[in-house]
């Protein structure tokens, strides 16, 4: 079987599903809870079992309280317990034949086969006609469709994101920044949208030839700090964590643990971030989103802000 990766999903001889959420799954599978069948549920799955989706605090306890050996920084299920690995991109046709604005998602994004597919509901057959598409894309292929994302809206084949719609991510989001910044930052992602009304994302996935990836490891801390300096690689800014690495006499990258920092800055940029130092190895590396709600701990593209301001 090809290897278990970010945003796959898993289910466990409970029915419990699971987003997984690391790269490192050679010996145990890093992920988070995410539905868990309940009678009163308002999902359906294909066998007319009920389920309701489990949100980070509830889904934290239950773990803690059924499985505490599996409970840590995100919650490490044995293999033997795994009953179904769903992969985004594996699925997409059969998700793509029911889900007409899937279909047309595909359709816009026009992208090389095996480097598209789609997560969360849709993928646990958990979904309705008008729930989030929550696209992955594999590898190099995600600053393609990034561009094939401008292309599809100048066409009116994909719409963008209303200002309400906007106002509700950063809600959602509810970062350190304000929402003029937020914006500012966010639009230039490219990597948002709408199908027909229906909102979409685009996350970004390590291909199997860029694997492993990150492991999911805390060092040791060494307390909060803000630093500027500039981005020399980018290439991994979009996964989980962002992986920005920096030219800084002491820290050598900025990890990002939340989905709002991710694509925030760029090789040849200056940035400013926030967060807690943590010493792995011989490197220091300064780590954002070491909380749900990452309260005083951001990262901003310096040069962005100066060349809009």
């Amino acid at each position: 079987m090809k290897p278990i990766r970010l945003r796959d999903f898993v289910r466990d001889t409970n029915g419990w599903y699971y987003a997984v959420a690391t790269y490192d799954n050679t010996f145990t599978i890093g992920s988070v809870l995410r539905y868990i069948p309940d009678p009163a549920g308002d999902r359906t799955d294909g066998t007319g079992t009920r389920y309701r989706k489990v949100e980070f605090e509830e889904a934290y306890r239950l773990i803690a309280e059924h499985h505490p050996d599996w409970a840590g920084l995100v919650h490490r299920i044995p293999h033997d317990q795994i009953t179904a690995v769903l992969k985004p991109d594996e699925a997409i046709e059969q998700i793509a034949s029911t889900h007409p604005k899937v279909a047309q998602l595909i359709k816009a994004l026009h992208l090389p086969p095996c480097t598209f597919g789609v997560t969360g509901s849709l993928l646990c057959g958990l979904g309705g006609e008008n729930s989030d598409i929550d696209g992955v894309v594999y590898g190099p292929a995600f600053r393609h469709a990034q561009k094939q994302l401008v292309r599809a809206i100048q066409m009116g084949s994909v719409e963008e994101l209303s200002e309400d719609l906007w106002k509700t991510v950063y809600r959602k989001r509810n970062p350190d920044t304000s929402y003029e910044e937020f914006i500012l930052h966010e639009k230039r992602k490219l990597n948002r949208g709408q199908v027909d009304g229906t909102y979409f994302d685009l996350l970004y996935t390590r291909g199997y030839q860029d694997l492993p990836g990150f492991t999911m490891e805390k060092g040791t801390i060494l307390g909060k700090r803000v630093i500027e300096a500039m981005v020399i690689d980018d290439q991994f800014a979009f996964d989980s964590p962002a992986v920005y690495e920096i030219d800084h006499p002491e820290i050598s990258r900025v990890l990002s643990f939340t989905h709002t920092y991710t694509g925030q800055a760029f090789t040849g940029e200056r940035l400013q971030a926030q967060g807690i130092v943590e010493k792995h190895g011989n490197e220091q590396w300064l780590v954002v989103g070491t909380t749900r709600e990452a309260k005083g701990e951001y990262i901003r593209s310096l040069s962005l802000l100066e060349q809009e301001g």
